[in-house]
């Protein structure tokens, strides 16, 4: 990745997945924004992901080159080698979870993006004696590796995390999640309650919860039902967990949609959950927020705590019990689940990217002594528009 004789700063990504990998989601969507604006800045822009079935090797999505190779594991020494080749200026290492150790090898300064801490999934994605190891290299292995580095985190309960870690709160910035305007829609919410969870269906997302929420209240709200939206490998753990519940005539997982059948789903909603175990902030809180729709979730969950202001966007909850409880509580009283889908439309209102992209591009430019380049004016065929819309 020579740089080209327009000398046009560059700047490379790395981040395990993409918006178009199966388990790509929330992270990746705020990883390509960063992406397709510093392009549109006038930087020369890299991701390096995972390959993957859904997208080629390589190709061009709004001004940013997409190298893909090896897999969700062998990546990461791919990635090594391609940043110990590579002539950038600013390397953004994105850690989630696992650290690509770029700074060992980078020719460049190096900014760290972390959305959360994984102590809690390390354990349930990888079991007890490999979650330890991979808890043990982020909490205590990559702070020492990266001790000189600038971070980057989207929110400030991530900030504090990372404090926790032994991570100079001096050395992060928050640089929180945007919102796209949502599309206008046709739905709206019906006679009969509904629920719904918009997430990749993977084990951490503890969508089971939300299934046992309709178990558990299906006998005093009969016609109460669940939709859930996203792709994702748990899709069958799920469904089968709604038929031991017995609640699966009551549940429909929809799986990947298209972005206007998302929104017309969430338009429909009374509540939207998000039993989740971790969130560097939660997208879909504000998306669904932006369409009057209330939020329960799990206080412990990180971010989720700075993206529902409890009690007026939204409530949240110790444990399962509590959950229920909650969600009960925004079924039953109708005003209360209108007045925080209100506060939740204007709260909502206030999120643009504009806002975080160019604090984040005023990062790059600080961390790696850059001057702004010009600003590109592109065209029909130079990958103006996305290749592709964002994934639940």
């Amino acid at each position: 990745m020579a740089r080209r004789s327009d000398d046009r700063p560059t700047v490379l990504l790395v981040n395990r997945r993409d918006t178009r990998h199966p388990e790509g989601g929330g992270s990746e969507r705020y990883v390509e924004r960063v992406a397709e604006d510093l392009a549109l800045r006038g930087y020369r822009v890299v991701v390096l992901c995972a390959a993957h079935d859904r997208a080629p090797a390589g190709d061009w999505v709004a001004g940013v080159h997409f190298r893909r190779m090896g897999t969700g594991f062998t990546v990461h020494p791919l990635a090594l080698l391609a940043i110990a080749r590579a002539r950038a200026d600013v390397v953004v290492d994105v850690q989630n979870g696992m650290p690509f150790f770029s700074r060992l090898v980078a020719h460049c300064p190096v900014l760290v993006l972390v959305h959360h801490v994984h102590r809690e999934q390390w354990r349930s994605v990888l079991g007890p004696v490999l979650g330890r190891i991979g808890w043990w290299v982020e909490s205590r292995l990559a702070p020492v590796v990266y001790r000189t580095c600038r971070y980057v985190a989207v929110s400030g309960v991530t900030r504090r995390e990372l404090a926790a870690l032994g991570v100079d709160p001096a050395r992060t910035v928050v640089v929180p999640n945007g919102l796209d305007p949502v599309p206008p829609v046709a739905a709206v919410p019906g006679e009969q309650p509904l629920l719904v969870a918009v997430s990749r269906l993977v084990p951490h997302k503890r969508l089971e919860h939300a299934i046992d929420v309709v178990a558990r209240l299906r006998e005093r709200w009969p016609g109460l039902r669940l939709e859930i939206v996203g792709g994702g490998p748990w899709r069958e753990v799920l469904e089968r967990h709604a038929r031991e519940r017995g609640v699966a005539d009551a549940v429909t997982v929809h799986g990947w949609t298209a972005e206007q059948d998302k929104h017309e789903i969430l338009a429909r909603a009374w509540v939207h959950l998000c039993p989740s175990v971790k969130e560097g902030w939660g997208i879909v809180i504000a998306e669904a927020a932006a369409h009057g729709v209330p939020t329960v979730a799990y206080r412990a969950a990180g971010g989720v705590a700075e993206a529902i202001v409890e009690g007026r966007t939204g409530l949240l909850a110790e444990d399962l019990d509590d959950f229920t409880a909650h969600v009960e509580t925004l079924l039953r009283d109708r005003e209360l689940r209108l007045a925080m889908g209100r506060a939740g439309r204007e709260r909502a209102a206030g999120f643009s990217w504009d806002d975080s992209l160019a604090a984040f591009e005023r990062l790059v430019r600080g961390v790696g002594g850059l001057t702004a380049p010009r600003r590109r004016v592109v065209g029909a065929g130079a990958g103006a528009a996305r290749a592709h819309e964002p994934v639940q």
